[in-house]
């Protein structure tokens, strides 16, 4: 388990003792959706760790499809009354006996290399998968939901150096690649919609790209393929020239941003999360990564099939301002972040424990 990972605890630990508004959070029941992937799973460690170290009494619903692997990633919290696993599609009916007061909704496919094999069920799990959550708390009184899109929803705007809130870039609706990006927005609009037509409270956090070493080894998305080849002794295979740029952001800054907009968001608005001090070519994360473990990098120029899968969309950089007004900052540099993540996979490595 990550949690018994002297490295990983001590990151939680740093951020429970950070100053956040917690005891806003205390004695609350929180559904986590996505409780797998790379965001919610490290959201979940940090919450149980609060737990474990001040007592706070967070009850978590961690909900996720594959009950194998959440109950292998989360096996430390499995039979303490304040973690329960609810294994469900959340593209079906929501099927929980408790209200809970807060709603965390990460939930998605969102791996490129899937979304062209299953274009229709992308869309379908994102837009029926927020409206299942959206009626749970019409009919809950749920005082917030955030839910977790991407910045994919900006599209394509050369004009554009930065994209804050109100940006709204070209999607080519015609191009299946785009059942991403339009189900995001389509989503989003939900929220909204709800918000206006039953007054649910909301949220929607934007991340830009989010890494940590919480990333499931299979996941083919190119960070968790460079990590992977130099975690096993590989030079990293880029698939293209690497000049997209993007705005990346550690796991530990995205979580305590996906928190500050829960307890201090306005209802109805967007947030982005990046971290200015972050903003460089998926080459140059490249560079690093290898760099750390004295690799190279090999350009190996994709095929059309492998090119179908890449986003159109060249340069995604997130003004994080807003969010940075209710008090958060990023904190970890993308040269820290990768030796952080090396060094707990390592460790995992070495002591053979499943996550």
């Amino acid at each position: 388990m990550y949690i018994n990972l002297d490295l990983y605890s001590k990151e939680l630990e740093d951020l429970c003792n950070t100053k956040f508004p917690w005891g806003k959070l205390d004695n609350s029941k929180i559904l986590i959706t996505g409780a797998n992937g790379l965001i919610c799973s490290y959201l979940i460690d940090l919450l149980m760790y609060r737990n474990i170290m001040f007592n706070s009494n967070i009850k978590i619903y961690a909900l996720g499809r594959n009950e194998e692997r959440c109950r292998g990633r989360f096996k430390s919290f499995l039979g303490r009354e304040d973690f329960v696993f609810i294994k469900q599609d959340i593209s079906e009916k929501l099927e929980i006996d408790e209200k809970v007061d807060y709603i965390i909704h990460g939930a998605s496919n969102a791996v490129p290399a899937e979304f062209l094999k299953d274009p229709v069920g992308t869309m379908t799990g994102n837009i029926f998968g927020i409206y299942n959550l959206l009626e749970y708390s019409k009919d809950n009184d749920v005082k917030k939901l955030v839910y977790i899109s991407s910045s994919e929803v900006y599209g394509d705007d050369l004009s554009k150096d930065i994209f804050n809130e109100e940006d709204s870039g070209f999607i080519n609706t015609l191009d299946a690649r785009a059942c991403y990006p339009s189900s995001k927005r389509a989503a989003e609009t939900m929220c909204a919609s709800y918000f206006k037509q039953y007054n649910v409270e909301y949220c929607v956090a934007r991340p830009g790209h989010i890494y940590g070493p919480t990333y499931n080894e299979k996941d083919n998305r190119a960070l968790c393929q460079f990590m992977n080849n130099v975690l096993n002794n590989e030079d990293i295979v880029m698939k293209s020239e690497g000049s997209q740029v993007r705005s990346y952001c550690y796991v530990s800054d995205c979580v305590m941003a996906l928190l500050y907009i829960l307890i201090l968001g306005e209802s109805g608005n967007a947030y982005n999360i990046s971290n200015k001090n972050s903003n460089i070519s998926i080459r140059d994360m490249a560079e690093c990564i290898a760099k750390a473990e004295n690799k190279k990098v090999i350009f190996d120029m994709p095929n059309n099939n492998e090119k179908s899968v890449f986003t159109k969309i060249n340069r995604s950089i997130l003004d994080s301002s807003k969010l940075e007004r209710l008090g958060w900052e990023a904190k970890i540099l993308p040269n820290y972040g990768i030796s952080k993540i090396l060094d707990i996979k390592k460790c995992i490595k070495r002591s053979k424990r499943i996550c």
